[in-house]
């Protein structure tokens, strides 16, 4: 048997989590980039490893595709989006956070949530990470391992499919007019 419980934040919780996060930011200002990205990611294979909720697991893999873009070479993130990702993922870099991991069942609480507040600040990064990778998973099918996929051929790619899409929908719209017209 399952049971839902919802939480709702209040505004003063909301300034809680974003002074944790600033603090968790003021910490890692100094570290070099890989070393964020390390911690981040050793934090996920930690949570892995430990008999994690599934409220927590659900979002893990958010998480994890935060830090996919960042390691992804072929996705040329640009470096203002590099810099909010990895300020985004400060908090799971800290040893020391809100409810100690070890706790059963709630240690990952604190960090469940704040992934869901990483989750809805990165969502459209996180959309267009994902819509890349699927791009580029069918190119790769398509085309074989030779397939040169990056961030430029995604977004021309997309740009193109997005354009015929409008015209396509104009031209739609177009003979609806002209049929209400006649009719």
């Amino acid at each position: 048997m399952s049971i839902k419980i919802s939480l709702e934040l209040s505004d003063n919780d909301l300034s809680h989590f974003r002074e944790l996060m600033r603090l968790a930011i003021e910490k890692i200002k100094n570290l070099p980039e890989q070393e964020v990205i390390k911690k981040a990611e050793d934090l996920c294979k930690q949570m892995e490893n430990a008999n994690i909720p599934d409220f927590v697991s659900q979002r893990l893999s958010s998480l994890k595709m935060l830090i996919s873009a960042l390691n992804d070479d072929e996705w040329q993130i640009p470096e203002d989006e590099k810099e909010e990702i990895l300020t985004s993922i400060a908090y799971f870099c800290e040893p020391q956070d809100l409810i100690p991991d070890n706790i059963p069942g709630l240690g990952y609480l604190d960090d469940a949530i704040m992934i869901e507040l990483v989750i809805q600040d990165m969502s459209l990064d996180l959309q267009a990470y994902e819509s890349f990778c699927s791009f580029r998973s069918a190119e790769e099918n398509r085309r074989g391992s030779q397939a040169n996929v990056n961030r430029e051929s995604w977004l021309t790619s997309t740009r193109s499919e997005l354009r015929s899409g409008l015209r396509r929908n104009k031209s739609i719209s177009g003979a609806r007019k002209i049929f209400s017209r006649i009719m």
